[in-house]
C-alpha cells in the first residue's frame, strides 16, 4: 500500500491504472468505512481512499479543530484493503482562497442543510475536486449520510463527470446504533441510549409498512419521545427516497431520517421504506 500526499504524485501514479475505484472519508476510519473500502474493490483494480479532514464542511462553532485524526491508526486498517492512501494536508488541496465553489440544488439547504449552513456547498466542492485530482471510474458513499449522497449523485449527473457514484450500506452496531466516527464523543451512559433514534425510526417504518401514511403525526412522535429522553432534536423527516421531496401518501419509496444531539454529540440516521419491489435506490 502507497500512502501520498501530493496532488501531482498521485496524479502521476494513477496515470497507468485501467481502472480506479475511490473512497473519500475524513479518517477516523471504523468497521462501516472499511466495508465500503472492500465494495471500492469490487469496482475497480486499483483502490484508493483518501484521509482529509476538509475544513470547508465544517462551520465556524463545529468540530473541525477537535474531529478525530488518526492516521496511522487508519493506515494500519487499510493495509491490504487499499492500494493507495491519499493524504493531502489542506494547502495541498487549497492551496489558494477557495472563491469558487460547488452550489447544490436548494434541498440541500434542508434537514441537515438548515442547521449546517454551507456544509453540502463545502461537501460538494472538495468531493469535485477529489475527483478532478484522482479521477475514479466508480467512487463509493455510504448511506448513513443518505442527503450527501444524494447531493453528490446530483453533482455528478448534471456536471456530466463520467464517475459512477456507488451506496454502501449502512453498518450498525450489535444494538443498531450505526457506526460512525462521532460515536466516540458520546459518554457510556449516552451510549446507551443512542439506540433510540434508530428504534424511533425503525417505529415509523413499521407503521408506514402497515398503511399509516400520516406522515406528520408520525415525526412529530418521535420528536416528542427523543425530547422526553432529553435529546435536543434538529429533525425527523420521512422524504421520498430519489429526490428527498418531502414525501406524499402514493410514493412507494421512501426514507425517514433524522438528526439529534444528545449530550454534545450529533447523530444522525435513516431508514429506507421499499413499499413495492423496487428497490433501485
Amino acid at each position: 500500500m502507497q500512502i501520498v500526499a501530493a496532488v501531482q504524485t498521485i496524479r502521476e501514479r494513477l496515470k497507468s491504472e485501467p481502472s480506479v475505484a475511490f473512497v473519500p472519508t475524513m479518517g477516523n476510519l471504523h468497521q462501516g468505512h472499511l466495508a465500503l473500502v472492500r465494495q471500492a474493490r469490487e469496482h475497480g483494480r486499483c483502490v484508493v481512499v483518501s484521509l482529509f479532514v476538509n475544513p470547508l464542511q465544517f462551520g465556524p462553532n463545529e468540530d473541525f479543530s477537535s474531529y478525530p485524526r488518526t492516521f496511522d491508526q487508519d493506515c494500519a486498517k487499510l493495509e491490504g484493503l487499499a492500494d493507495i492512501v491519499f493524504a493531502p494536508a489542506v494547502e495541498d488541496l487549497y492551496p489558494e482562497l477557495q472563491q469558487i465553489y460547488v452550489e447544490p440544488s436548494p434541498l440541500a439547504d434542508e434537514l441537515c442543510g438548515a442547521f449546517r449552513p454551507g456544509h453540502f456547498r463545502g461537501v460538494a466542492t472538495v468531493v469535485l475536486k477529489l475527483f478532478n485530482i484522482v479521477q475514479p471510474q466508480a467512487a463509493v458513499f455510504g448511506k448513513k449520510d443518505y442527503q450527501q449522497l444524494h447531493v453528490i449523485r446530483a453533482m455528478v449527473r448534471q456536471l456530466n463527470l463520467p464517475v459512477e457514484i456507488v451506496a454502501g450500506e449502512t453498518l450498525r452496531a450489535e444494538d443498531n446504533l450505526a457506526l460512525s466516527s462521532r460515536n466516540a464523543y458520546l459518554s457510556a451512559k449516552d451510549r446507551t441510549d443512542a439506540v433510540r433514534l434508530y428504534r424511533n425510526l425503525a417505529l415509523i417504518r413499521e407503521s408506514i409498512v402497515a398503511g399509516n401514511r400520516d406522515f406528520l403525526a408520525l415525526e412529530c412522535a418521535a420528536i416528542a419521545d427523543l425530547k422526553a429522553h432529553g435529546w435536543r432534536v434538529d429533525y425527523v423527516s420521512v422524504r421520498a427516497a430519489k429526490s428527498l421531496e418531502p414525501a406524499k401518501a402514493g410514493d412507494m419509496s421512501l426514507v425517514v431520517l433524522a438528526a439529534a444531539w444528545l449530550g454534545k454529540t450529533r447523530l444522525i440516521d435513516n431508514l429506507e421504506i421499499c413499499l413495492n419491489a423496487d428497490k433501485d435506490l
